[in-house]
């Protein structure tokens, strides 16, 4: 039975621990993610789901490593990055391109997160874990300098949550590294990693998305008509980008496409989506909602930006996209990715987005081909993947410590 425990740390924000308690020598698990997008989190919640239920497991500590630090840095982590996707994409796109070379930023990146994080360092000793899993390159950096400095006997492992591989993601000693695809880990032994240290698991997902539905009873209960295509539109967690204006266009669809509207926590956006439609039967017009899992296994289109959570989940659903603005940098590799795996459509114009959908949706063999690719490119236990991976070697590897001719060596391999 999964209960509630508290830990020995005194900052009631800090932690969020959750405990088993098959044994008194179980492993003790530290998952650590960063506030800076939801896909971050939710990989370390699908990650906390999965060992709680195992029962070599004795805790579990699933924590947000900004919690740790002063505002002025969580706000650089956090809001500064959603300010930039919004006002500045272009140069977040220069940005995650010229700061794609193994090591060049390190010294300085790793030197400010150090300074700006002595309490998190705190915490990590004081629980002192058996496992330590980071689905965020920041707290993996400081642990595993803790680790190469010999101070602190832990297991780092690093699950990276979009498809491609960025250099910030790299850390001078860890365990293993849990990526996306094939290609992925292709890259990193490219760069002198050793392949049994690098596993492909894909992206952890809630375990909910590997359950099937009831689908008449699912559309009864959104009062859609289960013979008629579903469109879903996807506004993202905090319900931005151009949602209404596509809202429009998808109002020129004919009367048999069905769309339900998602558009997260932002209440003016679902008023104004809601002004829109004005009730019309085709559209169902949704806030945050903890159900995409079935949405998404209605629907026969998701529209929306290539996030890695957001494609993991429509993957596992055997879900098309069609995919609409991508950040530049990692959801446009995303992008690439799911394009070049004959999953998606991109649309770059959004006044031709209701010629798009229509073109595709009137060609049904196509989009059996799409949702087929997409179940063959799933991996919907993701989660059970890692946990079973490092639950049965947690005592045996050691961590990896890279020297500093190795790291010489990645980052000329990597400019070649």
């Amino acid at each position: 039975m999964v209960r509630y425990a508290l830990s020995r740390m005194s900052r009631k924000r800090a932690a969020r621990p959750t405990a088993r308690v098959p044994s008194a020598d179980g492993c003790r698990v530290l998952i650590m993610s960063v506030s800076a997008g939801a896909g971050h989190i939710k990989a370390a919640n699908a990650l906390e789901k999965t060992f709680l239920e195992d029962p070599r497991v004795s805790q579990v500590i699933h924590q947000d490593a900004l919690v740790y630090t002063n505002k002025l840095f969580r706000d650089f982590y956090s809001k500064f990055y959603q300010s930039l996707v919004r006002s500045a994409p272009n140069f977040l796109g220069w940005w995650y391109k010229s700061s794609d070379e193994p090591w060049r930023t390190d010294s300085m990146r790793h030197m400010i997160d150090r300074l700006n994080t002595r309490p998190l360092v705190r915490f990590v000793r004081e629980f002192d874990p058996h496992i330590t899993v980071c689905t965020h390159f920041m707290p993996a950096g400081i642990i595993s300098h803790l680790i190469a400095a010999g101070r602190l006997d832990a297991r780092l492992s690093i699950v990276v949550t979009d498809f491609n591989f960025h250099a910030m993601w790299l850390s001078r000693a860890f365990q293993r590294y849990f990526v996306a695809m094939n290609e992925t880990k292709a890259s990193l032994e490219s760069l002198g990693l050793p392949s049994d240290r690098v596993t492909v698991s894909g992206i952890p997902i809630d375990p909910v998305f590997s359950v099937p539905i009831d689908r008449l009873n699912e559309c009864r209960r959104l009062a859609l008509e289960p013979t008629r295509p579903i469109v879903l539109l996807s506004a993202g967690a905090a319900g931005s980008g151009p949602a209404e204006f596509m809202v429009q266009q998808l109002m020129m669809l004919d009367d048999r496409i069905q769309v339900v509207i998602v558009c997260g926590h932002n209440l003016d956006l679902k008023n104004r989506i809601d002004a829109i439609v004005q009730a019309n039967p085709r559209f169902r017009v949704l806030g945050y909602t903890d159900a995409m899992s079935t949405l998404m296994q209605l629907a026969d289109l998701l529209i929306g930006k290539p996030g890695g959570m957001t494609s993991a989940e429509a993957l596992a659903a055997g879900l098309p996209m069609c995919i609409v603005n991508p950040i530049p940098g990692q959801e446009e590799r995303n992008s690439d990715h799911l394009l070049e795996e004959g999953v998606a459509i991109k649309c770059n114009d959004l006044g031709a987005l209701a010629y798009k959908v229509g073109q595709l949706l009137d060609r049904p063999d196509r989009l059996a081909n799409m949702r087929a690719n997409a179940s063959r490119l799933a991996r919907p236990f993701a989660a059970r993947t890692v946990v079973n991976t490092l639950l049965d070697e947690s005592h045996n590897i050691p961590p990896l410590a890279l020297t500093r001719h190795q790291r010489l060596k990645m980052s000329i391999a990597r400019r070649s």
